[in-house]
């Protein structure tokens, strides 16, 4: 009898089943998109009923792409996107609005009151975060004071409010209500240092502690499920990860000084920092890593709101490209004495600036700029993006970083690779697989259960870019970039 690992892997676009086998390789992959809604003020929604239904979904569609034995699934891991914040009836397990997504600012008054009233360095103290309506609970605030009835049902301890990760774990299960270290240290409401939903954060964002989950080790128990009955048995959940956390673990990123790159619809970097939280003055946020057999790591993490969306920009709204397949080539055909930047302030900028009043600009086009220079500035700024934060990584820790580990679909680009290497002056790996954030998840659940080892982090092959550039480039291009930022900040 063979044992396969499950792991699902929620993201901003889609929702995707993985499946390993005893060896942690990956053999399939099957996924589902689900509605992006968007209205006319630019606020960002998803139906956390279509995610749930699309999970269970991919999982049939998975056993039957794959050709196995349903039953002998053995254990579930679950990344997920985060940030995006779900509030749910305990009662009746039905969402009380739609999910608003990461990407959504509507929390930007609220958070601007926060910090009228003086508890904008005491919420980054307790943390590590910058006040932010990027964060979950400015989210949140927003549905306790929008959604008709939420507040009181609150105070009488019948709603759950979470990341996705704890809405897809209560429905899994039919009621367990968990969520992780990682994906709690990302909400703004709790505590990086005493490890606990804090009090104080949860009055100045209005949120009743009767609401929160209980907070598991990332490898920790999180229940079983057979899937809405399409299994025969149930089976356990023993991973639970955000996405960039799960991406951070599927790397091997388990030593301090060591740094990834996701490179999604927006972009996380996370560099471990080890088993005690660094503060950072650079516009970097402090983290938890994770929590793996009863202990905690941090994590350094600057984020990016628009990475490969740039991408979808060009393809959607400009309609520059018909897929993103046809970047590099305009990129390398673009004339190479253009130095047009474009600066992707849609929502604002995020890491290391947190400036929520900047907005988007090509910024030095001259006549030469046409389809290929503004394709090439799209990718060039995704570079750019991940070498401010690099930077300030190394400077904020104190460590060496003598390497870039990367991944996501962007990472298939071989002009955007070698402009990264180029940029940061080091070497940039590349995974044999994109599915980094869903093969952490899936990887903790594996050892949590017993059928993987620490070898298992071994069967990733990476290919590698190295710089080439010369200093005098390097400098000139980069000072190009902080330039056109400064221009288009308020």
């Amino acid at each position: 009898m063979s044992r396969y690992v499950l792991g699902i892997d929620q993201s901003t676009q889609g929702t995707k089943a993985l499946l390993f086998d005893e060896n942690g390789a990956l053999l399939c992959r099957t996924d589902l998109p689900h509605r992006q809604i968007i209205d006319e003020k630019g606020w960002v929604e998803h139906d956390p009923e279509e995610i749930y239904a699309n999970t269970i979904q991919v999982v049939k569609n998975l056993v039957e792409k794959a050709g196995i034995d349903k039953n002998d699934l053995a254990v579930l891991g679950i990344s997920n996107q985060r940030e995006t914040a779900v509030c749910w009836d305990k009662e009746t397990g039905k969402p009380v609005y739609n999910a608003i997504v990461w990407q959504c600012a509507r929390g930007a008054a609220i958070c601007k009151e926060i910090e009228t009233e003086g508890k904008a360095d005491a919420i980054r103290e307790k943390t590590g975060l910058p006040l932010s309506p990027y964060f979950s609970a400015a989210k949140l605030a927003w549905i306790f004071r929008n959604v008709e009835g939420v507040r009181e049902r609150a105070k009488k301890g019948k709603i759950a409010v979470g990341t996705v990760d704890s809405w897809l774990v209560f429905c899994l299960t039919g009621g367990r209500f968990q969520t992780d270290y990682s994906n709690a240290s990302r909400t703004q409401l709790f505590n990086i240092r005493t490890l606990s939903w804090d009090p104080f954060l949860l009055e100045a964002f209005g949120i009743d502690a009767s609401c929160m989950a209980a907070v598991t080790d990332s490898d920790g128990d999180y229940g079983e499920t057979d899937f809405d009955g399409y299994l025969d048995h149930k089976i356990p959940i023993r991973g639970v990860m955000g996405d960039s956390h799960g991406a951070l673990f599927g790397q091997g990123c388990q030593k301090p000084g060591m740094i990834k790159a996701t490179y999604g619809t927006g972009s996380s970097i996370m560099m471990n920092v080890g088993d005690r939280p660094v503060f950072s003055d650079k516009g970097l946020a402090a983290s938890l890593a994770y929590g793996l057999h009863g202990k905690v790591s941090y994590v350094l993490e600057g984020n990016i709101n628009y990475t490969g969306a740039v991408i979808s920009w060009l393809k959607n709204d400009l309609k520059l490209i018909g897929d993103a397949s046809e970047t590099e080539a305009l990129a390398r055909s673009a004339n190479p004495g253009d130095h047009a930047y474009l600066v992707p302030a849609f929502s604002g900028l995020g890491a290391p600036y947190w400036d929520s009043d900047a907005r988007a600009a090509i910024v030095g086009m001259t006549r030469t700029t046409g389809r290929a220079e503004v394709v090439r500035a799209a990718l060039d700024c995704i570079a750019y993006q991940i070498t401010d934060i690099v930077k300030a990584m190394g400077e904020s820790a104190g460590l060496p970083i003598t390497e870039l580990r990367v991944d996501g679909g962007p990472t298939r680009n071989a002009y955007l690779m070698q402009l990264q290497s180029d940029l940061l002056d080091i070497p940039v790996r590349i995974p044999d697989s994109e599915e980094l954030s869903g093969i952490g998840a899936a990887y903790a659940a594996g050892l949590a259960q017993g059928i993987y080892t620490e070898d298992v982090f071994q069967v990733l092959k990476r290919s590698s870019y190295t710089p080439d550039m010369t200093p005098e480039v390097r400098t000139e291009k980069y000072e190009g970039w902080k330039e056109a930022v400064q221009r288009v900040r308020s």
